[in-house]
């Protein structure tokens, strides 16, 4: 069942862009469809980016905790297909701040790349560190 709702919110993700998307950074300022799909898609995929980002930032870089993932705090950057037109092997680029969980605090930055397929099989093909924040920041 898992399944199934994951590959039907992919497709509606998908039959709102045909060709590769690349959107705006600007902050939404109502709802509208597209959010609304697209957030439905990053809390789908956010066990996933959840399980990468502890891999390489525990113990390697946060030694007391494992970073933290929110929906909210995850820019899509690029949706494309993989195989042409109405094929659905699908790539998804995002830029990432995890956090500490607690306070919200952020303690870097990452842009990761997913293939998504139909099963739905979500594999990471691409992770960039791109920064590392002091914790706690200074204030």
């Amino acid at each position: 069942m898992k399944k199934m709702l994951i590959v039907f919110i992919l497709f509606l993700v998908l039959i709102t862009s045909f060709r590769t998307t690349i959107l705006s950074s600007a902050e939404p300022i109502q709802d509208s469809e597209e959010l609304r799909l697209q957030d439905m898609f990053m809390n789908m995929l956010t066990p996933y980016i959840a399980k990468d980002l502890n891999n390489y930032y525990y113990p390697k870089i946060l030694k007391d905790f494992s970073p933290n993932v929110t929906p909210w705090k995850i820019e899509v950057i690029e949706t494309r297909r993989v195989n042409r037109f109405r094929g659905f092997i699908l790539e998804i680029t995002f830029e990432i701040e995890p956090t500490d969980g607690g306070h919200w605090i952020p303690v870097g930055k990452d842009r990761m790349t997913y293939d998504i397929s139909y099963g739905p099989e979500v594999k990471l093909i691409n992770h960039t560190h791109l920064k590392t924040y002091k914790y706690p920041p200074e204030l």
